[in-house]
């Protein structure tokens, strides 16, 4: 009987030390996984935190203002204007020398006629019928080329030679009632009389004739020259505008439109060549040629309209023009 009483108080108390036991274990595990969580969290924040500092600040947008460059923003044409000056169509008619055009681009006589487009660096003329000069009925807005800035009345010989070359555009022009383009002048090569010979005829001025002009018509480039009536003419008498006529002519078959193009003009003793676009050249070598030496000569290039209809205008734009003398 002792030993049952015994043994059941032996199971007893080791049935309450094994349950103390379990109690204690899954005291301490919940105590170790609070602590776990805890520091877990507390990790957390600790990284948040060193997330919120390490945060770079937004930067002030700086606004740098840019230098405007030739030839990127905007552009200015490669026209030296030391040796040339315009006449306009207006006043009877008005004439702007050197120095005074080389300031084109602020006066305001020449700003509706003469003036910069800095989009595609080009000299724009502008034309539309108005004044015209003594030997004309035409008006222009043309250059005038002079060897002595100021003066007319220094100017070469075709035994001096003469090169002229241009890059332009005709990209405005009206038509007639037809429907047809206008044409105009846009190079040339003016005969000059000199003091002597002026008086030998009796003229009042020194006009002579123009050896060669240069038409934009219908798109294309065609060029005229002068021959002289009578091939036996006197050297007195060939001084007379009307001995002199255009001859049949010459059309580049090129059809240059309203695209830019490029002129050159080579005059020489008794020789004429004139270039479209540095390929196709048409050349005059003859006895009109050798008889036109005995007057003198200038460049003109610009834009000199060939009409009189109302409400007719054209623009012709010069990026590049040079002129040379051997």
């Amino acid at each position: 009987m002792i030993i049952n009483n015994s043994l059941r108080f032996c199971k007893s108390t080791i049935a309450n030390c094994f349950f103390a036991i379990v109690v204690a274990f899954a005291v301490l595990s919940c105590s170790n996984d609070a602590e776990i969580a805890e520091e877990e969290i507390v990790q957390e924040e600790e990284v948040a935190e060193e997330e919120i500092e390490e945060a770079p600040e937004p930067e002030e947008e700086v606004v740098v203002e840019e230098e405007q460059v030739e030839g990127v923003d905007f552009f200015l044409p490669n026209i030296d204007l030391s040796n040339w000056k315009v006449t306009l169509p207006i006043g009877s008619p008005d004439e702007v020398a050197p120095p005074e055009i080389i300031d084109y681009a602020t006066d305001e006589r020449l700003l509706p006629y003469m003036y910069n487009d800095s989009t595609d660096g080009s000299l724009v003329f502008y034309t539309s019928p108005g004044s015209s000069t003594a030997n004309s009925s035409y008006s222009r807005t043309e250059l005038r080329e002079q060897m002595v800035p100021g003066s007319n009345s220094t100017n070469w010989t075709f035994t001096e030679g003469g090169r002229m070359k241009g890059t332009l555009s005709v990209p405005e022009i009206t038509t007639d009632t037809g429907g047809d383009f206008h044409r105009t002048l846009v190079m040339q090569i003016h005969g000059r009389l000199t003091n002597d010979q002026r008086d030998l005829i009796g003229e009042d001025d020194n006009n002579a004739p123009p050896m060669l002009k240069i038409y934009w018509q219908k798109g294309k480039v065609r060029v005229l020259t002068k021959k002289l009536k009578d091939l036996n003419a006197t050297d007195e008498e060939i001084l007379h505008t009307d001995a002199w006529e255009d001859n049949e002519g010459h059309t580049f078959s090129e059809n240059i439109g309203t695209n830019t193009f490029t002129l050159e003009i080579i005059a020489s003793d008794g020789r004429l060549e004139v270039i479209l676009n540095e390929t196709d050249s048409v050349v005059y070598e003859d006895i009109h040629m050798e008889k036109w030496s005995v007057f003198e000569n200038y460049f003109k290039a610009g834009n000199y309209l060939q009409t009189l209809d109302a409400g007719a205008f054209a623009k012709v734009k010069y990026y590049e023009l040079e002129v040379t003398h051997e």
